[in-house]
């Protein structure tokens, strides 16, 4: 049941306190000056009004004076570079720690100019040779100047996402597809760095590069397998490019070795023949003078000392007997034959070296025996 409606027991309801008459709404008028008399008498409507209402507005503008400063109390963290706006413009930067700044004058923005950041850039682009591939690439950077990173451009960080991939199609496009895959990433890296510095410094936007990371590039699915043969075949060429690499390193210093050998056997052969044939001439000359005060008697010297030497080497006996004379001579050829045969050491049956040798005949063997330079000389003389 309603409370307005009769019934109740003669009791209406009424939150108004109408006691069971039936008004419309209440005056807001009437409620605006009950409100006004209770705040006039606090602000000065009492009987000591003046006094009071001073004192109640001091109180108030007092609070709203400390909640005032307070509220401009502000801290910029060490990593931190604070930028103040004084009214919407650009006013001046303040460093790390406790500030104070007025409220709804100042506004300040913090920027954080320590942390690296990163921004990633990727797509399928075209190389130099009309080749598709995706390419990844990592951008770190940091900011450097808060004011222009914040009103150079309309966004930093969009802007330089901008200029990488607009940097990263251009070092692709001059750039072979092989190089991109494989050997030539250092290049490219280096290359769209630079070119990205070159699109950003003319904006003055406040940032610094620190480093490009260019992730493994790789081509699309279609042709994955064949590209994946293709560097396969080309770790195989640096494999054994490496193989050969070690093994000259191992052949070489033998080989410099048997030069130096070589080189040292000729010089002393070479010193030998030098000095042998220093002594036939030392020899000749110490023989020439001799040979002028008496040529017949130094010929015939010479000549019986290299039959000398080469009756002693032989196992051949040569008898000159006069004319007419009968005489036999005893010679004991069994003992000169075996003298001659121990000149020369027997060679074991069946070598190479004892078939080459022609069988001896008793009285028949002979040995080669070097001449000598004035054996030479006395051969040429008979």
């Amino acid at each position: 049941m309603a409370w307005n409606e009769p019934g109740n027991n003669g009791k209406d309801r009424d939150p108004w306190g109408n006691n069971g008459k039936n008004q419309g709404p209440p005056d807001l008028d009437e409620m605006l000056r009950k409100v006004s008399r209770r705040f006039g008498g606090l602000l000065g409507g009492g009987k000591s009004g003046g006094e009071i209402g001073r004192f109640g507005l001091s109180i108030v503008l007092v609070i709203a004076v400390v909640v005032w400063v307070l509220s401009g109390f502000y801290t910029i963290r060490e990593a931190e570079r604070g930028v103040i706006l004084r009214f919407g413009a650009y006013s001046h930067n303040v460093e790390p720690g406790l500030r104070w700044k007025p409220t709804f004058i100042d506004r300040v923005i913090p920027v954080d100019v320590e942390s690296v950041r990163s921004l990633p850039a990727s797509g399928f682009m075209l190389t130099q040779d009309e080749n598709v591939v995706r390419v990844e690439m990592d951008v770190q950077f940091r900011v450097v100047n808060p004011e222009q990173f914040l009103f150079s451009v309309t966004n930093a960080e969009e802007s330089l996402s901008q200029a990488t991939d607009s940097a990263l199609r251009y070092v692709v496009g001059h750039t072979r597809m092989d190089d991109v895959l494989t050997t030539g990433r250092e290049r490219v890296r280096q290359e769209t760095w630079q070119v990205i510095d070159d699109i950003i410094e003319p904006y003055q936007m406040g940032l610094q590069i620190v480093d490009v990371n260019f992730l493994p590039a790789r081509p699309p699915e279609e042709v994955k397998d064949a590209f994946d043969d293709a560097i396969s075949a080309q770790e195989d060429e640096q494999r054994f490019i490496r193989e050969a690499e070690a093994y000259a390193r191992e052949v070489e210093p033998k080989a410099r070795g048997s030069v130096k050998r070589l080189e040292q056997e000729a010089k002393a052969y070479k010193s030998q023949v030098v000095l042998r044939a220093q002594g036939e001439v030392a020899r000749f000359s110490a023989l020439l003078p001799t040979y002028q005060a008496a040529p017949e008697l130094t010929r015939k010297r010479i000549y019986l000392e290299t039959m000398e030497e080469l009756y002693q080497q032989a196992n051949k006996v040569v008898v000159d007997m006069p004319a007419g004379n009968n005489s036999m001579i005893y010679l004991p050829l069994d003992k000169l034959s075996g003298k001659a045969n121990a000149v020369q050491p027997a060679l074991p049956a069946g070598t190479p070296e004892a078939e080459s040798i022609p069988p001896s005949n008793e009285g028949a063997n002979s040995t080669p025996i070097p001449l000598r330079s004035g054996d030479r000389f006395s051969s040429g003389r008979n």
